[in-house]
């Protein structure tokens, strides 16, 4: 009798926890936080889930996006964790955090660790190249015969500007180097006019803009992309599907006949398997109800089986987002979060000594 009563009361607790969470957000107006400026792809993303996550609040008035750029994406992190309400009516969605933690953690005015994290997705992102570089490129293998090739970037300490760095220092290409671009947008209107010549973008804006506007008038050609890597194998991606695009080690087997080796190639799988597996991150600021975590991990969890979210997706960006989004996310994160201590003195020597602006 007493088990009895000890179970009927904790379906009772439950029942009034989930009605609790699923109600949270009634009559709300949710704000979701994007770290970069508007009209890059981590913009482009949120923004489609700002159309349909409502759909799975239950009662929620609104959804907006507010965009909070600078320092790499760090400026809206601090912001999220620093200023944003602590009641649920706020969380972010960013890009490169779990790798700038990894790498610096004093960066971040907030301990990472203290955040509760919602979901995660696994990204890639595809390089490219203009075509006028000399002595004139016409495909993706003779990136190692450019001349003068000057790489664009966000930040000396920004997940993208390493492995940019890192898959031309594997290829043995020369090249100059300017960073510090306001976010994607700023880098690609350099990229267009010619001040850099190198550069990478997410699947959305390489399939939104890259591909129709520079690609298909023969300004620029796709040149590799970053393989899925889970520290044990690589693999492809379904995001780059229909893009006549290698991974980078098949690009690198392409042109010297072996697979790449050595430090560096084991430093570029080592930053894969942080940032790639951890591209985008769903994150509420440390404080946040227990409800609004609940309520929010489970309304992205249906993202993944809303029909009508997928098929606007491969209209946007040509691949369904996979969202991961169990209780489990916020211990994965977590252990993923700190480097191995010589992986982490080789990344900051390699940021500490990054090649000469041009």
């Amino acid at each position: 009798m007493i088990r009895a009563i000890i179970a009927i009361a904790a379906l009772f607790v439950l029942g009034e926890r989930a009605s609790a969470a699923d109600d949270f957000f009634r009559d709300k107006r949710v704000t979701i936080l994007v770290n970069y400026a508007a009209g890059g792809p981590t913009d482009i993303e949120a923004r489609l889930l700002m159309r349909y996550l409502p759909n799975h609040l239950p009662g929620v008035r609104s959804v907006i996006v507010q965009n909070m750029d600078g320092a790499g994406g760090i400026t809206g992190t601090n912001y999220l964790g620093e200023v944003a309400p602590k009641d649920g009516t706020m969380f972010g969605y960013l890009t490169g955090t779990a790798f700038q933690y990894a790498i610096k953690p004093q960066s971040q005015r907030v301990d990472y660790l203290d955040y509760n994290f919602i979901a995660y997705q696994p990204g890639t992102a595809i390089y490219f190249m203009r075509s006028d570089i000399k002595p004139g490129l016409r495909v993706a293998s003779d990136v190692v015969k450019g001349q003068n090739i000057v790489s664009g970037g966000l930040g000396v300490d920004n997940a993208k500007d390493i492995l940019l760095r890192l898959t031309l220092d594997m290829l043995g290409v020369k090249y100059g180097y300017v960073t510090s671009y306001k976010g994607s947008a700023g880098a690609r209107n350099a990229f267009q006019i010619g001040e850099v010549n190198f550069y990478s973008e997410s699947p959305p804006s390489y399939r939104a803009v890259i591909q129709p506007q520079l690609v298909e008038k023969g300004e620029a050609i796709g040149v590799y992309y970053d393989p899925n890597y889970d520290g044990e194998k690589l693999s492809t991606t379904s995001q780059t599907a229909g893009l006549d695009i290698l991974p980078f080690h098949e690009l690198y087997a392409k042109v010297y006949g072996k697979l790449p080796e050595g430090e560096l190639w084991e430093i570029y799988k080592a930053v894969i398997a942080l940032n790639g597996a951890m591209q985008r991150l769903i994150v509420m600021p440390p404080g946040a109800p227990k409800e609004a975590i609940e309520a929010l991990r489970a309304a992205v969890e249906k993202l993944n089986t809303d029909k009508a979210y997928g098929e606007d997706a491969m209209k946007t960006f040509g691949f369904v987002p996979e969202w991961t989004a169990d209780s489990s996310v916020a211990s994965k994160v977590r252990k993923n979060l700190v480097l191995p201590a010589k992986t982490h003195q080789f990344l900051q020597n390699y940021i500490d000594n990054p090649p000469k602006n041009r």
